[in-house]
This record gives structure tokens, C-alpha cells and sequence, in this order.
């Protein structure tokens, strides 16, 4: 039996958008992003005046996993994060929001929000280990199904990004 592949993360670019999209539908079918909100997060995701920062997590050729985080000043908004069923516990997760962390720190946030499906335990409590407490709710947040949101906020990202692998970056 051969060991599984630690996935790799690298900086989210056009070419992913279809794999990504591809994962997004098989994980959230009813509120899946659309091909256009990529493509908008992704146009300002490069350059001196970014304000996103987008990764992707590979295994060997294939796309397991990809997140996302935009920044506004002091405060960063974690968008996504979604990781295959086949890596659910692997630590996949934790790394993608590690890096999250890391650019909400380079971007100089000084808080780091994020709205999590009320019924997404598993998700809470990645990011309850990251130091995220929960703050309020959005009544009907999740469209089609009127799912509430949980909203949760990190104060200091940079006291949360441990030792964990980052990403490579090519142009």
C-alpha cells in the first residue's frame, strides 16, 4: 500500500477555476459560487493593490481542497474554504486556513471574520482551534435553503499561525 500524497499548496490561478468549481458543487450544491465570483475574487488576487489571496491544495494532479480570504483595511473576511470528503481529517483544512492566517497578517488585519453554516460542525470547530469565537448569526444567510450563519471573529491572526507548511508561489 502506498502512502497518500500530501497535498501541495500553491497560489489559486484562472486555470483552477474549473476543478475548483467542480469540488464546490460536489461539496455545497446549494449555494455553490458561481464560475463569475471566482473570476471577480481572482482579478484582485495579483499585484501591489491585491486584496485577496486565493490557494489551492493538490494531490499529485488532482485538486483536493481551496481557500480563499479578502482583506479591507484592518479586517480580513475569510470567503471559503473546502477541502474533498476523501481529506476530511487529514489536517488539509487547517493548513489552508493556516495560510488564510499568514496573508490576513501581510495584509496587516488586525481581525479576521468569517460566516460558517450553523449546521457545519466540523467547520466550527476548525475554527474554534484556531482561536475564532462565535459573535452573532445571519438569519437566512445560506440561499436556496435559509441556512443561518454563524459569524465568527479572530482577533491578532498573527498569534494563530503556528509552524505549519506553507504555499508556493508561481507566476
Amino acid at each position: 500500500m502506498t502512502a497518500p500524497v500530501t497535498p501541495r499548496l500553491r497560489e489559486m490561478r484562472w486555470w483552477d477555476i474549473d476543478p475548483v468549481l467542480e469540488l464546490e458543487r460536489n461539496l455545497f450544491p446549494e449555494d455553490a459560487w458561481s464560475r463569475g465570483m471566482f473570476w471577480s475574487e481572482l482579478a484582485h488576487a495579483r499585484g501591489p493593490e491585491a486584496t485577496r489571496r486565493y490557494v489551492v491544495a493538490e494531490a499529485g494532479d488532482r485538486l483536493v481542497g481551496y481557500a480563499g480570504l479578502a482583506s479591507s483595511g484592518e479586517l480580513a473576511d475569510v470567503q471559503t474554504i473546502a477541502v474533498a470528503r476523501d481529506h476530511w481529517g487529514t489536517g488539509l483544512g487547517g493548513r489552508l486556513l493556516t495560510e488564510l492566517l499568514r496573508a490576513a497578517t501581510t495584509f496587516e488585519c488586525a481581525e479576521v471574520m468569517l460566516e460558517c453554516r450553523v449546521d457545519n460542525v466540523r467547520a466550527q470547530k476548525l475554527y474554534e482551534r484556531f482561536g475564532f469565537e462565535p459573535i452573532g448569526f445571519r438569519r437566512g444567510y445560506y440561499q436556496p435553503g435559509n441556512v443561518d450563519a454563524l459569524v465568527m471573529r479572530l482577533t491578532d491572526p498573527a498569534t494563530s499561525v503556528n509552524g505549519v507548511q506553507g504555499t508556493e508561489t508561481h507566476g
